[in-house]
């Protein structure tokens, strides 16, 4: 296992639609163990593939208190089973230091693969239906700053820009 680098906003990568995944291998799970590795080094509660430039619709969250429950979704699919929406605080690991409220269905069934490749369902609610709604938004190449107002995302995307800006010139001087 190894820390993956997780891609910021407005990176265009984190635009482009992860493809299926045709098998879960060794070389996957190793993938995906990375990925949690990752998400809780950074200190988050969800990470999809798209983040850290890999291109397959997988994700892993762990939504416990304590951080000891990663869940692994390979191929997930939602079916929206309560649409009445849900308005939960968003933060996201590709926009660090921005928060905004987001409103998603309240509950979700979800159908993916487990991390050996085999088939499962569960139901979400709460926040861990906003974990995979959100995840999954990333492996079709969209991001949470795409629910607020133009003018908002554009303060957001300039904000991030200059940090990187920043951070090239300190890590260069």
């Amino acid at each position: 296992m190894s820390l993956l680098t997780i891609l910021e906003f407005p990176d265009p990568r984190l635009r482009r639609k992860a493809a299926p995944v045709e098998q879960v291998d060794d070389a996957l799970r190793e993938i995906l163990d990375s990925m949690i590795e990752t998400m809780y080094h950074a200190k988050g509660i969800g990470l999809a593939a798209t983040q850290v430039n890999v291109h397959k619709r997988m994700l892993v969250i762990d939504v416990s208190e304590d951080s000891s429950d990663p869940m692994v979704f390979v191929n997930p699919e939602i079916t929206v089973l309560d649409p009445e929406p849900l308005g939960h605080e968003e933060g996201c690991l590709s926009v660090p230091g921005f928060y905004e409220m987001v409103s998603r269905p309240r509950k979700v069934r979800i159908n993916a693969l487990d991390r050996r490749g085999e088939p499962f369902e569960t139901e979400a609610e709460g926040i861990l239906a906003v974990c995979v709604q959100h995840e999954i938004d990333h492996l079709d190449g969209k991001l949470f700053v795409d629910y607020v107002s133009a003018l908002k995302r554009e303060r957001i995307k300039s904000k991030l820009e200059k940090e990187h800006r920043l951070q090239k010139a300190e890590a260069s001087a």
